[in-house]
């Protein structure tokens, strides 16, 4: 292996002849090849060589490479003219074809990298950027496989995204030291260097034992790396694109996946900015909610949260379960809206705050009337229009006595909760009651009733319940129904009845926009059949709402 020293003002490093072992190089600049003028030979080439456009990519072979010749192969054009020169034609002709090939193969290039970087440009998120990194260096680079690390914030890289690697090639990937890793190399703060390359990393000597044995098992062959980095943020990530056999990338496709890679890291660094923003704010929000259920005798509980990311959502939910001094439990879900009726993402954060302020009052009001959940609920209805004005919430709030499974409850706006019992599922339904905040005062009646031993009272928020339906009221429907057709084993464990509930709300999700996406794709063959103008056939937009449930079972 070799490292070549960072390229001076007034010479470029010179690129080594041979194709094995491992050669790291500093990359030259991105001027393109220049074109030769009409009658003149190309710098390097014998006069009349055309270069001439790959197949497969439009773009024109490395200069010094014969047609169909691999890259380092010797240039077959004869040094001098035949005998019969004097019988050939004007040699102006043959020139000019060949800078117009040249031209053509230089267009081509540019236009297959803005293809790509427009397709980076148009990925949202994190992980659909380095899907984009990935799917586009394999196509620039004629490759087979890839492989992606990011650099985590306290340093090392994160889990391993393949593209054409299963779980278990990436996990194997992974055993490679660090002083034989080449994507190690790659995130060095110091002394990184440009690119790594290797004939056949399975025959390499440079290449440590533990990578050469995994080459061999895995089927990979020739390898190409690049880092992504910048000058502000230093390395981002480090990527390896393979090949199933021996091989080498010819200068052209190296020099487009470089070129590319200019363009993917600044606009990685600004995505890996906005996942830790995000992650470091959902980690905050995370922190309002309780980390760990109380277990009471007699009494099992299990929580699911998927908070819809506060980019996108309109509110804030909570789930809490508050012993109380008596021994008695009390049981809470509910969901803060945003500024006022009407509220966008925007207000999301204020609305998560505002969820912490409200839960923490809950909370204090649970210890001090527990038993009359009319009355929590009063109280916490008169503290958010006195402190939050432009705010509403709905909620609904459960005394459970868990020895002799009663159940007190009342609700303000809120979702109807489900009781699982052995013979299905069915609602406890509350009485109708307006959110609170929204009227001048707020009241509703509370419920009472007993519970069977073995019994699974199902909390939860808004957000779940219309993701199982298009309507609130369908969604409603459609979770009971789920509850029910549970199998007995998964119904009388709480933390698997949350995973079933969540996994069919999902299945429902995607079936449903899948649907809406068939009927928009013959909407639009309809339109195209009557001559009118077509139609995008569009997914739904994300969720808005958390998803939030609260299962508690009678023992």
């Amino acid at each position: 292996m070799t490292e070549s020293p960072p390229p001076s003002a007034s010479s470029e490093p010179a690129e080594p002849g041979g194709t094995s072992g491992l050669s790291v190089l500093d990359p030259p600049g991105f001027h393109g090849p220049a074109p030769a003028a009409a009658g003149q030979p190309s710098a390097g080439r014998p006069e009349g060589t055309d270069r001439r456009p790959e197949d497969g990519t439009g773009a024109a072979p490395a200069p010094g490479a014969a047609d169909g010749a691999p890259e380092g192969a010797p240039d077959t054009a004869p040094d001098t003219a035949p005998d019969d020169a004097d019988d050939a034609p004007d040699d102006a002709a043959p020139a000019s074809t060949g800078v117009q090939d040249r031209l053509a193969g230089q267009l081509s290039d540019f236009a297959s990298l803005h293809e790509h970087t427009e397709r980076l440009a148009r990925a949202r998120g994190l992980g659909a950027t380095l899907d984009a990194v990935l799917a586009s260096g394999t196509a620039l680079l004629g490759a087979d496989r890839a492989l992606l690390v990011t650099v985590l914030p306290g340093g090392g890289p994160s889990q391993p995204l393949g593209l054409g690697l299963d779980r278990a090639s990436l996990g194997a990937l992974e055993t490679v030291p660090a002083d034989q890793s080449l994507l190690a190399r790659l995130l060095r703060e110091h002394d990184r260097p440009a690119e790594v390359r290797s004939h056949d990393l399975a025959e390499d000597p440079a290449i440590g034992a533990r990578l050469r044995e995994l080459a061999g098992q895995l089927g990979l062959g020739g390898c190409y790396g690049l880092p992504l980095a910048t000058e502000e943020d230093g390395p981002l990530a480090a990527a390896l694109w393979f090949y199933d056999a021996p091989a080498d990338p010819t200068d052209r496709r190296r020099e487009l996946a470089r070129r590319y890679s200019e363009v993917a890291a600044p606009l990685l660094a600004k995505q890996l900015d906005a996942e830790k923003v995000r992650r470091t704010t959902e980690a905050l929000r995370r922190g309002l909610l309780p980390d760990r259920l109380p277990q009471p005798a007699g009494l099992r509980l299990a929580a699911r949260l998927v908070p819809a990311g506060l980019d996108r959502s309109c509110g804030s939910d909570w789930y809490d379960a508050i012993p109380l001094p008596d021994g008695t439990v009390g049981l809470t879900v509910g969901s803060v809206s945003g500024d006022g009726p009407g509220a966008g993402p925007g207000s999301a954060p204020g609305a998560a705050a505002a969820m912490g302020r409200v839960r923490a009052a809950l909370r204090a009001y649970a210890v001090l009337e527990g038993e009359d959940p009319v009355s929590v609920l009063g109280d916490l209805e008169l503290l958010l229009k006195t402190t939050e004005p432009t705010r509403s919430a709905t909620a609904v709030y459960a005394w459970v006595e868990p020895e002799e499974r009663r159940v007190t409850l009342a609700g303000a706006g809120h979702c109807p909760p489900v009781l699982v019992t052995r013979y299905g599922a069915e609602f406890v339904e509350t009485s109708l009651s307006a959110p609170l905040g929204m009227l001048s005062c707020w009241e509703a009646p509370g419920v009472e009733f007993t519970a069977e031993r073995g019994d699974t009272m199902v909390l939860y928020t808004e957000g779940l319940a219309r993701r199982f339906g298009q309507t609130l009221h369908s969604g409603q429907a459609d979770l009971r129904r789920a509850a029910a057709d549970a199998p007995r084993d998964v119904r009388s464990d709480p933390e698997r009845l949350c995973a079933h509930l969540l996994a069919a709300a999902a299945e429902r999700d995607a079936d449903r926009r899948q649907r809406a996406d068939r009927r928009a794709a013959g909407q639009d063959s309809a339109d195209r059949d009557g001559g009118s103008s077509p139609r995008r056939a569009t997914a739904q937009a994300p969720a808005t709402d958390d998803l939030m449930l609260l299962a508690a079972r009678f023992e």
